[in-house]
């Protein structure tokens, strides 16, 4: 068993008089994402080759879409998390709908929209919305390598109990409440497999996939990454613990659909839709010729 790092959730705090601000890891990893995203595609817009001809945007047109993909990640995120995680509450408590800071963002409800902010810009712009999207495709494994490193940080999102020897002893909560284990027990990292999985290893593939011309085929990429994500999401789902309102005794593993022993929780669920959009996309995108310069 690995002990949990001491690593505060907050990197520094600033206190004037009864006034406190923090910067958290989590906050940093958003911006992280957004802005190395934001200047991997700045650069892909500026090499035509990789398009076989003439980029989606001109690279400084980027930068209005940075805003767009902002919003549709916040609004889409916890949208999302009320939508499909907590609905019965929110429902309750409308007032606490918009109260991000308070936690509760969904990927799949942020991922939505990104989606829906991606296409109405790119349509008032007159943009390929395929061919752009394509090119977020490509970036969206940084934001969530950071996304997920920030999740471990926080100790949330954490895994099943295990007696592997990369298990880990997280903090608070997560320490003390594994069934027929007296005292602290250690999880599964299930952060840092999501990761690595939806965030290193999807990353390569889709640069590899640039680097061999894949670009000149549009969907291609947003593909690969609807199918990439969705499997690696699928496989991490049977390590991680599912969201504590879906947990009942009846129903220790949380499925929301089929049984409570051999079942679905609403990870995957909702990435079901996402590999099956992706092999059509990636079927569609091999049988017709690429691009030609």
């Amino acid at each position: 068993m690995i002990p949990f790092p001491d690593i505060a959730p907050e990197i520094f705090t600033i206190t004037l008089g009864g006034f406190s601000l923090s910067l958290r890891w989590y906050a940093l990893a958003y911006l992280a994402g957004l802005i190395i995203g934001w200047r991997l595609i700045v650069a892909m817009m500026r090499r035509p080759a990789l398009w076989g001809g003439t980029p989606p945007t001109a690279p400084d047109r980027v930068d209005d879409l940075l805003t767009w993909v902002i919003l549709g990640v916040i609004l889409g995120g916890r949208l999302g998390f009320v939508l499909f995680y907590e609905p019965a509450y929110y429902l309750a408590n409308p007032s606490q709908i918009l109260m991000v800071w308070q936690g509760g963002m969904s990927f799949h409800g942020g991922f939505a929209g990104v989606i829906v902010a991606t296409w109405v810009w790119a349509r008032g712009q007159g943009i390929p919305v395929m061919r752009l999207a394509d090119a977020m495709a490509v970036v969206a494994p940084v934001g969530l390598f950071f996304g997920r490193l920030a999740n471990f940080i926080n100790a949330e999102l954490w895994g099943r109990p295990t007696d592997l020897p990369w298990g880990v002893i997280f903090p608070g909560e997560a320490a003390q409440t594994c069934p027929g284990i007296t005292g602290a027990c250690a999880r599964h990292p299930s952060q840092l497999y999501e990761a690595g999985l939806e965030g290193l290893f999807l990353g390569l593939i889709l640069w590899a996939m640039v680097r061999a011309g894949g670009l000149r085929r549009p969907g291609l990429a947003f593909g690969i990454f609807l199918t990439g994500y969705g499997l690696a999401r699928i496989f991490v789902e049977l390590f991680r613990v599912a969201d504590a309102q879906f947990i009942t005794p009846d129903n220790p593993l949380g499925h929301v659909l089929g049984g409570p022993v051999i079942g679905l929780t609403m990870g995957q669920v909702l990435s079901l839709p996402m590999v099956l959009i992706g092999l059509a996309l990636i079927l569609r995108a091999r049988s017709r010729p690429p691009v030609a310069a």
